[in-house]
């Protein structure tokens, strides 16, 4: 019997900087670049590094950048993709019966794959076990062709692939 995959398993805590946390205090307080200098007494060049996610940033320095911002350092670092991946796991326990109900449907997705199922499932509502069932039979039906796909780009047959492939991109991009 397949053993249910790891669905809830706590990511590996990291603490990386995320620029778009940065960003998105400037946005939601009105702040520019310069008055985020002014405020937090950082270098523009810093501040435009910090951005950029190309620096790691002395314990000064976020603290500096966190006070200027009037947010807590720990803000700096969250990352809300995995918050939002965290919630659409917690707020559909069907679609997590389901995982565990039927766990070969689903040994060889990732993260992401889960994280996609679980914010489709949840879409107007819970879908039924059949609904949910049909997307995960779908996703796998997608990631075998793909594997296909990528086997065939490797081989003598690359070239036919690509025509076929032009051809129907072609079809279902013209607008009659």
């Amino acid at each position: 019997m397949t053993q249910a995959p790891a669905i809830d398993a706590a990511p590996t805590p990291r603490r990386t900087l995320h620029g778009e946390n940065v960003r998105r205090c400037m946005v939601t307080q009105g702040l520019t670049l310069l008055q985020v200098v002014e405020a937090t007494g950082l270098d523009e060049r810093t501040i435009r590094s910090l951005l950029r996610g190309t620096t790691q940033p002395h314990s000064r320095t976020l603290h500096k950048l966190a006070a200027g911002l009037g947010i807590d350092a720990d803000e700096l670092f969250v990352d809300h993709r995995e918050e939002a991946a965290r919630f659409d796991r917690h707020a559909n326990p069907a679609a997590v019966q389901i995982v565990r109900r039927h766990p070969e449907l689903f040994a060889a997705w990732s993260p992401a794959d889960f994280e996609e199922f679980f914010s489709r499932v949840a879409v107007g509502g819970e879908l039924t076990e059949e609904g949910a069932l049909a997307y995960a039979a779908a996703a796998n039906h997608r990631r075998q062709l793909m594997t296909q796909v990528a086997v065939i780009l490797e081989s003598s047959e690359s070239q036919h692939l690509s025509e076929i492939i032009a051809l129907l991109y072609q079809r279902v991009t013209t607008i009659e």
